[in-house]
């Protein structure tokens, strides 16, 4: 016997002489477990699959003269494209070649168009209405 293995046996013989004490079921690890997955898939890995496949679609959906946005946050006309690459027109005449999953959303006319109210006040919102009566 070594030196270093008496408290390790000492340890153990108490142990032994403990009684085992049941608090709970055995079933509450395996249900923390479970949860703890439960979560992990509900919360990071279902997103994740969904924005993915948003993306995929989008990217999927390209048509020459779409207005784009890469990932980096560029804007360009869609000049052409073939299975792998995208060809973008970033100025008038300039054009780049990108992949095509650099090409993060279309731009539709209607999210250009920042100018236009999206509602019209109507005759009880003005401040002068309640000053009137």
């Amino acid at each position: 016997m070594t030196i270093g293995s008496a408290p390790l046996l000492a340890a153990y013989a108490l142990n032994l002489a403990a009684p085992a004490k049941s608090k709970g079921s055995s079933l509450t690890p395996l249900l923390l477990l479970v949860g703890l997955a439960a979560f992990t898939y509900f919360i990071l890995i279902r997103p994740q699959r969904n924005r993915a496949k948003a993306l995929q679609q989008t990217q999927a959906t390209l048509v020459p003269g779409a207005e784009v946005m890469t990932t980096a946050g560029l804007f360009a006309t869609v000049v052409s494209f073939d299975d792998d690459t995208v060809t973008l027109e970033t100025a008038p005449g300039v054009q780049n070649r990108y992949t095509r999953a650099a090409v993060a959303k279309i731009i539709s006319p209607a999210a250009a168009d920042d100018d236009t109210p999206d509602e019209t006040p109507d005759e009880t919102s003005k401040p002068d209405a309640a000053a009137e009566e």
